[in-house]
């Protein structure tokens, strides 16, 4: 989820007032920076004039089972946020924006997504807060699921207006707003490379992986792997500020993959795995050209292909710190989102994640990096925690603690120890362990012995062939095998004995 905290708009005193459905479905790319694909937007309006405020963007569930759930949680992340940073809104204007399903008309997806719309209209006037205007884009046209004018409105929906031709499009450009494209165009250039470039890629990374993963987790070897990974990350960064960039962003792209090897770019994304390795890049990245590191970490991450895409996490936070840093924020959060994709709980990723959307400044964090890094071998322990701490303060700062977590909770996700570790550690217990087991087994074995030997005294004793069925104790009939397996019955108040599986040594878990 996206939340954008300041005041959408245009910079400095241009604005611009929208009257009706239309200028707001063609507003709205200039007010986040993008086409959304996929996605419930929401804004909130202050004031009798409806001023923009505070954003929030999230893309919509696929299973519609969660809708309800999702948009409680929106509504009260948009309203408590903006009451956080200037005051409760006034109103909210909501947009749900998705391209027709194969073999779906547009209409169709509409109608699809009206309970949606409604859901959250219901979930933000449970807030007292009004939705002014609830929006559907899908295939080119737009449709208001508010307003009942079929003249404005009609049923089967209103064109888009041309790019560039509206009134808010001719303010953005004399502003200097630029659209980037869709949410999907600016994702597809962190995406893994396809065939036949991936092929190649991830047998380097196979044989990059069997040489140096060995050396990182050996503490004498990994700080030379440590300064080989850095010197070749400078190496290539100085290619790339040699080499500039195309304006088309798809040939610009080709253009970055062309510039690594595929033997040197798998030495990088494994060598990144280490955290160390990866906050020093993140430390000294703020003196090179952000522009040339931002292609290198985007074209690193294209090269995380296969079966190594979770390590793709540290290359596409690093792009988003890089963006962040220079002031791009919305390219900072579709790497970082893209980052907590491929593996949610990278914890270096989350932490600026949350940074960037609670208005946190970069300088904080870079203060907090550099102080880290003078400290020598601590900092790859310390430097999370450092960043986690820097977090919780502004968000004390402004009024909210509580969206941060426990500094201890933060701190035990990104160094939790892997699978094999724990399994170690379960084989490395007592050996009273498997006493108490074996005899618990016993118990349990002469507990089913006792239980067996009084259900046949009592049926010996108390149960009569009738045709049909049995009868017991008491008159009471019913079908052939009531009661337990084989037509016996169970004493009454006496607990069914626990059965154990598994052979000897099986430990229980408490």
């Amino acid at each position: 989820m996206t939340r954008h905290n300041e005041a959408a708009g245009l910079p400095g005193e241009e604005q611009v007032t929208l009257r009706s459905p239309a200028e707001l479905a063609d507003a709205l790319p200039y007010v986040l920076g993008f086409q959304p694909d996929d996605s419930i937007v929401m804004i909130a309006l202050h004031g009798s004039r409806g001023r923009f405020g505070g954003r929030l963007r999230l893309g919509i569930p696929r299973i519609p089972e969660e809708w309800p759930e999702v948009c409680d949680q929106l509504a009260e992340c948009l309203i408590s946020g903006s009451e956080r940073r200037g005051g409760r809104p006034d109103g909210v204007v909501l947009f749900l924006c998705q391209e027709p399903a194969e073999g779906e008309s547009r209409e169709e997806a509409m109608e699809r997504l009206r309970p949606l719309a409604q859901r959250l209209r219901t979930a933000c006037g449970g807030l007292e807060v009004p939705v002014f205007e609830a929006l559907c884009i899908s295939g080119g046209r737009f449709w208001s699921y508010v307003c009942p004018d079929r003249r404005c409105c009609p049923p089967e929906g209103v064109p888009l207006a041309l790019p560039g031709t509206s009134v808010m499009a001719a303010a953005a450009t004399f502003a200097g707003v630029q659209v980037r494209g869709s949410l999907r165009e600016m994702e597809a250039r962190l995406a893994p490379l396809g065939a036949p470039r991936a092929d190649g890629q991830e047998r380097a990374l196979d044989a990059a992986g069997a040489e140096l993963v060995p050396r990182i987790l050996d503490g004498a070897e990994s700080t030379t792997v440590c300064t080989q990974t850095l010197g070749l990350v400078g190496r290539m960064l100085d290619s790339f500020q040699s080499a500039p960039s195309a304006a088309d962003a798809c040939a610009a792209d080709l253009h970055d993959d062309r510039l690594l090897d595929d033997q040197e770019a798998a030495a990088v994304i494994i060598g990144l795995q280490d955290r160390r390795t990866r906050d020093r890049a993140a430390g000294w990245m703020e003196e090179v050209d952000a522009d040339a590191a931002l292609r290198l970490w985007r074209a690193l991450a294209r090269r995380c292909v296969g079966s190594y895409g979770e390590h793709a996490a540290a290359p596409l936070t690093l792009a988003g710190w890089v963006a962040w840093s220079a002031g791009d924020e919305l390219t900072a959060r579709v790497a970082l989102g893209r980052a907590l994709r491929v593996d949610p709980d990278y914890l270096f990723a989350r932490l600026l994640h949350q940074a960037c959307n609670e208005g946190v400044h970069p300088k904080l964090l870079r203060q907090c990096l550099r102080r880290e890094d003078s400290d020598g071998a601590d900092r790859a322990e310390r430097a999370d925690r450092a960043v986690h701490a820097a977090v919780h303060a502004e968000l004390e700062r402004l009024g909210d603690p509580a969206d941060a977590e426990p500094l201890e909770t933060a701190g035990q996700v990104d160094s939790a120890e892997p699978a094999e570790r724990a399994t170690l550690a379960e084989a490395e217990e007592p050996a009273e362990m498997e006493e108490l087991a074996e005899a618990e087994e016993a118990e349990e074995s002469a507990e089913a012995e006792e239980l067996a030997e009084a259900e046949a005294k009592e049926e010996r004793e108390s149960a009569r062939e009738w045709p049909g069925g049995t009868v017991g104790p008491g008159g009471k009939s019913g079908p052939a095998g009531a009661g337990t397996p084989s037509g016996r019955r169970r004493p009454e108040g006496r607990p069914r004995a626990r059965r154990r599986t598994g052979g000897r040594g099986t430990r229980s878990r408490r």
